[in-house]
């Protein structure tokens, strides 16, 4: 059994005023419950509080799979399921084939316009967590519980999260703050500048004054120096201003200082019991009990398998959809064919589903062509377990392999304090442990670690976000299968980098203009 699964029990308490969809911009509640009252009369409702801020990012609603804290559908709305779809099935390696109102033309980089709700479902599950955060925020700043200044650091921290992807993802939007809580009138749109400042401003306020450890799944202080990391890692695409140098402080207080060591095997990360795991630093909740979603690690684990051609029960499951396969865009990374990837000595090669398959992806609507990626699974890596209908395995959303190679690539750019010496150790950790070959200097360049990105941390949301940093998601430098609705791949426009502002926020919110090409 998990140590604290209660964070991600949800519980329906006066800190969760729900948010309309429609009027997400304007921060007024469906239904005002007074989050004030609640603490007054039971300090101990804080923690049950924060729980709640942090299983917005996994679960879909307060009671069970079925429910939705938003106006959108509840199994296709979440948090992480909108990071997977929009930053893996965008990118080169992994599609889905159901082409269901929407996901083809993520899949296929083509057609895409505010319409989309893909792409609405991400920018709502956004702007219901900031107000959220928002909410217990402002009423902390006014009362005074136990571990009050460590919930309102963290609500800051889970604010600053979901800011992150909308710079990411959108580029711009509304400011909501607790400063502006309540307010009647619609708020002003922002830039992506001011809303990197502001997300950068929250989190070195915050930094110094977070735990060194804190709960399993809730944010220390070298969860915020990864997302310090990724924010200045991709500052160059965010604000036309590299900040290499500030990305290295971070990832390297996260490898000298966190404590956290490579386990021993790559699958141990992506296993039912992976919260035992010494690598990940921090993981979205998932347990096939009590906190249980469409839209949490069971989107992966069971979208990638078949009940008709796979023995699902060998990776804990009861339910195959058929749905996610990687091309060979991910898979060809390990060799031109299924027994070049049975041959291979690295672990990674093996985590893709050949048997009745094809390595060439003709269409990728057809199951039977690609490798579905089984590196995602819900059985236990020590010991036994039982199929479930849910998923127990944690989503890793950032772990230490993903640091190294973010301080590799932070070397090869010149990041000043950097080691090319250490860097290449830690490229050669991360490969040592699934059992590649290690490499050498020469051979460590920006190409490299694009790759080996893909091959470690491809189906953990950061593909189309490298791409973009390395200059290879749109135009015609690099070329995927599908990639603009074509078999053998074409280039796609550079406003692709951003996503369209959805319409139906554009309709609730006057203020907010749509996004250049669409």
């Amino acid at each position: 059994m998990k140590n604290l699964i209660k964070l991600f029990v949800i519980l329906v308490v006066a800190a969760t005023a729900f948010y309309s969809c429609t009027d997400d911009l304007n921060t007024e509640p469906k239904v005002e419950l007074s989050l004030e009252e609640l603490l007054s009369e039971d300090p101990n409702a804080i923690e049950g509080i924060v729980s709640r801020l942090y299983a917005s990012f996994a679960l879909s609603g307060p009671s069970g799979p079925g429910s939705s804290d938003v106006d959108d559908d509840p199994g296709e709305s979440p948090f992480l399921r909108g990071i997977i779809n929009l930053q893996d099935f965008t990118a080169d390696g992994m599609k889905n084939r159901w082409g269901d109102d929407g996901l083809d033309q993520l899949t296929t980089t083509s057609s895409w316009d505010g319409n989309n709700k893909f792409f609405r479902y991400l920018y709502n599950r956004i702007y219901y967590t900031i107000p959220q955060c928002n909410n217990l925020i402002s009423v902390l700043n006014s009362i005074s519980v136990e571990d009050s200044d460590l919930a309102r650091n963290e609500a800051r921290f889970l604010r600053s999260l979901a800011y992150y992807y909308l710079i990411d993802t959108f580029g711009k939007g509304v400011l909501a703050t607790e400063n502006n809580l309540g307010e009647s009138q619609p708020l002003p749109e922002v830039g992506r500048i001011e809303l990197f400042n502001y997300v950068e401003g929250e989190l070195l306020e915050i930094e110094p004054l977070m735990p060194e450890s804190n709960g399993y799944g809730r944010a220390n202080k070298y969860v915020v120096d990864m997302l310090l990391a990724k924010l200045y890692i991709n500052a160059e695409v965010y604000t036309g201003e590299q900040r290499y140098d500030d990305a290295f402080t971070y990832i390297n207080k996260v490898i000298t200082e966190g404590g956290y060591q490579l386990t021993d095997s790559f699958v141990e990360n992506f296993s039912a019991d992976n919260f035992n795991s010494t690598e990940i630093i921090y993981p979205l909740i998932a347990d096939a009990d009590n906190s249980r979603s469409y839209g949490n690690t069971t989107y992966i684990v069971n979208g990638s398998l078949s009940s008709d051609t796979m023995p699902i029960a060998q990776f804990g499951a009861l339910e195959g959809w058929q749905g996610h396969k990687a091309s060979p865009a991910w898979y060809g990374l390990f060799g031109n064919s299924a027994s070049d990837l049975a041959n291979s000595n690295d672990e990674r090669a093996s985590l893709f589903w050949t048997d009745g398959h094809t390595f060439e992806m003709t269409d990728y609507r057809e199951w039977t062509n690609g490798y579905p990626s089984i590196k995602f699974r819900n059985t236990n890596f020590e010991g036994s377990s039982t199929a479930t209908a849910f998923s127990s395995t944690d989503f890793p959303m950032y772990r230490l392999a993903d640091a190294y190679l973010m301080y590799a690539e932070l070397a090869l750019r010149g990041a000043a304090g950097s080691d090319m010496g250490l860097a290449l150790d830690y490229v050669n950790n991360v490969r040592i442990r699934s059992g590649a070959s290690t490499i050498s200097s020469g051979s460590l360049t920006l190409d490299f670690i694009l790759d080996e990105r893909a091959r470690e941390l491809n189906l953990e949301g950061h593909r189309r976000t490298d791409l973009i940093r390395f200059n290879r998601f749109t135009g015609g430098n690099y070329i995927w299968p599908w990639k603009g609705n074509t078999l053998e791949g074409t280039s796609i426009p550079d406003y692709y980098n951003l996503f369209p502002i959805p319409e139906q926020a554009r309709g609730a919110n006057p203020n907010l203009t749509q996004n250049p090409g669409y």
